[in-house]
């Protein structure tokens, strides 16, 4: 009876410091990946802001930003089927924004503090908002193919409805999301 206790203790240790699921998305790769312990868990084929290389700058450059988010929201009824969304604009965001006089000073300050509280920080600034992970919402042939070959978001990242659906069970609030070139 002590073995079952002894073997009941280690597996649940090992189940509670299991390492929480990270997403890295390569802009340039189109692709992203869920890891655990820099195990990839779960690939999937992307499409991105059809604004190009390079970080979002502003609202309506139509560009995916480049950075370290978190998952700060979900939302079901979305036109995209389901909408993950991030942290966007972050500290880093908001001081090239604000240093490029996209934003002012309060704006910046309403950021950074979000960014302290684990909060959604202003979506309505000059630097635009809604950055997230999504599906691609009603779907036809023609969208599929769409979908395969461009970058048609306005700066989020797309990925098909069942792989969002399946993405879900991977990402909770607070998951970090990498988005590099």
């Amino acid at each position: 009876m002590k073995y079952l206790y002894a073997i009941i203790l280690i597996l649940f240790c090992q189940t509670a410091a299991a390492a929480p699921y990270i997403v890295e998305i390569s802009k340039s790769d189109r692709t992203l990946e869920v890891k655990q312990d820099e195990e990839i868990i779960r690939q999937y084929n992307i499409s991105h802001g059809r604004g190009g290389k390079g970080t979002k700058i502003r609202a309506g450059d139509n560009k995916t930003p480049i950075g370290t988010y978190r998952v700060v929201n979900f939302k079901t009824n979305s036109k995209f089927h389901f909408f993950i969304q991030l942290n966007y604009p972050n500290p880093l965001d908001a001081w090239r924004g604000y240093r490029n006089e996209v934003i002012s000073a309060p704006e910046f300050k309403q950021i950074v503090l979000a960014y302290k509280r684990k909060s959604l920080p202003p979506q309505n600034t000059g630097l635009g908002g809604y950055i997230g992970i999504h599906g691609i919402g009603w779907t036809t042939d023609e969208k599929s193919r769409i979908h395969e070959a461009h970058n048609w978001t306005e700066g989020c990242i797309a990925v098909t409805n069942d792989e969002i659906n399946e993405l879900r069970k991977y990402i909770s609030l607070g998951t970090k999301v990498v988005i590099r070139e």
